[in-house]
C-alpha cells in the first residue's frame, strides 16, 4: 500500500521559514512527479509547486514563486518544500501528492493518484 507522509509543519512568525518533508513508500509506488498543495479552512485545495523526481522539471504557483523551493531525493523517496519569507496568507494544511506523468493539468488536484494526510503550517503576523 502506497503511503505519503508529510512532516515539518509548525507555527512561525511572518518572515520566518519552514521546511516540509514528504516520505513516499509502499509496494507498487510508481511516480513521475510530486507536488505540494495547501488547503485553508473553508477554501479549495490550492496548488503550490510540483517537481519531477529527476529534478529537471519544476513549476510553482505565482503566489509562492521566489519564496518556496521544491526539491526531491529519489534515492530516499523524499520530497521537500523549503518555505521562506512566510506570510499569514500561507497558513494552511500542506499536502503532498504523487502523479504518474507530467501533464498540463498538474495544478488540478484530481490529476494526482496518491495523497498524504497533510501537515499544518500556521504563520502569525
Amino acid at each position: 500500500q502506497v503511503q505519503l507522509v508529510e512532516s515539518g509543519g509548525g507555527s512561525v512568525q511572518a518572515g520566518g521559514s519552514l521546511r516540509l518533508s514528504c516520505a513516499a513508500s509502499g509496494r507498487g509506488f510508481s511516480s513521475y512527479a510530486m507536488a505540494w498543495f495547501r488547503q485553508a479552512p473553508e477554501k479549495e485545495r490550492e496548488f503550490v509547486a510540483a517537481a519531477s523526481w529527476s529534478g529537471s522539471r519544476t513549476i510553482y504557483a505565482d503566489s509562492v514563486k521566489g519564496r518556496f523551493t521544491i526539491s526531491s531525493d529519489i534515492a530516499k523517496n523524499m520530497v521537500y518544500l523549503q518555505m521562506n519569507y512566510l506570510k499569514p496568507v500561507d497558513t494552511a494544511l500542506y499536502l503532498c501528492a504523487s502523479v504518474t506523468a507530467w501533464t498540463p493539468f498538474l495544478v488540478t488536484p484530481r490529476t494526482y493518484n496518491y495523497w498524504g494526510q497533510g501537515t499544518q503550517v500556521t504563520v502569525s503576523s
